[in-house]
């Protein structure tokens, strides 16, 4: 009894299952429909941008090499300090050689003595002073034989033109010595020597007037002997 009951829902399913079955077979396979793009809107260019500026690659300054002459500043200076004030007579005088000579690559300051009348004789002694080939005590004497009056005790400031090395200043040079000195005021004059040239600034006391045709020669060591 039961097995026939068993059978007869069997069949009953199957009855149920049947026209689905049947539908499922007769359908054709599912296709998808073919890519169709829509309308693309029209091309806009962007806005054009500017680039932000570009910073400039730093490049250090070149370092220049220090010089070795004295500019008439340099000149004043030191000419103040050495001869006790300033003074626009001084300035006045640098300028002027500056302007035939150049600048020069050193200077001497020092202290001199001499008194002719006819002739007479001229000691100093003093340092040279450069920018980089350092400092050197020199000494100085010579003649000097011109049409003179008086006597002097003079600071002296001498621009040094053209010296190859310290030891150059070791000459005797020769030149047109011819200045007036007057109490607090300063004369110029010029020699030379193997292309070196000496422009000596005075200041003292006392007066002298007159074309001084001699010659200083300069040492290492103080002598009495002008020759």
């Amino acid at each position: 009894m039961r097995s026939s009951w068993r059978i007869l829902v069997i069949l009953l399913a199957f009855a149920a299952l049947a026209p689905g079955v049947a539908w499922a077979q007769q359908q054709p396979p599912y296709q998808q429909p073919p890519y169709q793009p829509g309308p693309q809107p029209p091309y806009q260019q962007p806005p054009y941008q500017q680039p932000p500026p570009q910073q400039p690659s730093y490049q250090p300054a070149p370092q220049q090499q220090p010089s070795d002459r004295f500019q008439p500043g340099e000149l004043v200076e030191a000419g103040h300090r050495f001869f006790g004030g300033v003074s626009r007579g001084l300035a006045t005088v640098i300028e002027k050689a500056v302007s035939q000579w150049g600048l020069p690559n050193g200077y001497v300051l020092g202290e001199e003595a001499g008194g002719a009348f006819v002739g007479g004789l001229r000691y100093g002694d003093g340092t040279l002073y450069t920018k980089n080939a350092g400092d050197l005590r020199v000494f100085w004497q010579g003649p000097s034989v011109g049409f003179d009056a008086g006597a002097d005790g003079a600071r002296t400031m001498m621009l040094v033109y053209n010296l190859p090395r310290t030891e150059a200043i070791f000459n005797r040079f020769g030149g047109i010595n011819g200045s007036a000195y007057f109490i607090g005021g300063f004369g110029m004059t010029a020699l030379t020597a193997d292309n070196v040239v000496l422009v000596p600034i005075r200041s003292g006391v006392g007066f002298r007037l007159g074309a001084n045709l001699g010659y200083l020669k300069f040492t290492d060591h103080p002598t009495w002997n002008p020759f």
